[in-house]
């Protein structure tokens, strides 16, 4: 990885969950935080879909001729679009550290792919991909430098990514205290509000390569305001807090990275 991402990874400014990677290691005590206007969300953008389709049937093929047979390159991009696991430190689907832009083309298709500045906080940008497949299935690369020929990680998931542990953006509250264990999270309403420290949990494997962050709907927030309240702020939260318990949390940003830092 380049100096540069190295030296914003170590000032925690890559993006505005990728700092976390150097906070979330801190402990705190619980407290009770004044409440502070909602943060709106960040829409997934409309995107086309990218989809490999088997080859149509010929119009003048008889009604039992079967579609056209497809070939072992045909098999294998669409194998690779099929993969939607996201391995933090290793894989984003068939997307490796060594993948290059021009290698995403004959997966992705080069209609589906956007090259982009993406904002990395605090003013700071950094060359990158958007894949955009329908809304499931998007995703954002992040290179390593202009070249764009090594990958640093990717953020900006579609529902349809999870890690092997079924780990996504949606997934609920209650089920990632399942996978995680009892865990730490800082309060809402602030830049890493949300955010989910995963060390000293199940997947402390993945601390330094997987950025977490939750956030409750707007309806439990209409609903339990008061409980809202009670967990906003820059401060740690047990995953057990009661308040928590009372809204309706679900992932909300999953970001990876495919080198621990320190690599």
């Amino acid at each position: 990885m380049n100096k540069r991402i190295l030296e914003m990874r170590n000032a925690a400014v890559i993006l505005t969950i990728f700092p976390l990677l150097l906070m979330i290691g801190c402990s705190a005590v619980d407290t009770d935080i004044a409440a502070a206007p909602a943060p709106s969300a960040v829409p997934i953008p409309s995107v086309s879909t990218g989809a490999i389709r088997a080859l149509p049937r010929q119009a003048n093929a008889s009604p039992s001729a079967s579609a056209a047979p497809q070939t072992t390159a045909q098999r294998s991009i669409q194998a690779e679009l099929s993969d939607t696991v996201v391995i933090p430190g290793d894989r984003i689907g068939p997307v490796t550290r060594t993948t290059t832009r021009q290698a995403l083309e004959p997966i992705f298709g080069a209609a589906n792919l956007s090259d982009q500045d993406i904002g990395m906080g605090e003013g700071e940008t950094e060359p990158g991909t958007v894949v955009n497949r329908d809304a499931a299935n998007t995703f954002t690369v992040i290179w390593t430098d202009e070249t764009r020929t090594a990958v640093a990680g990717a953020m900006n998931f579609g529902s349809a990514w999870r890690t092997p542990e079924g780990i996504g953006i949606g997934t609920s509250f209650a089920e990632l205290q399942q996978k995680l264990g009892a865990f730490q999270l800082y309060g809402f309403e602030w830049d890493y509000g949300g955010s989910v420290v995963l060390e000293n949990t199940r997947l402390s494997k993945y601390y330094g390569t997987l950025i977490l962050r939750v956030a409750p709907t707007e309806a439990s927030m209409e609903r339990s305001p008061n409980d809202y309240d009670a967990v906003i702020g820059d401060e740690l939260f047990r995953s057990t807090n009661p308040h928590l318990r009372a809204l309706d949390i679900n992932v909300e940003e999953m970001a990876v990275y495919l080198e621990k830092q320190g690599e």
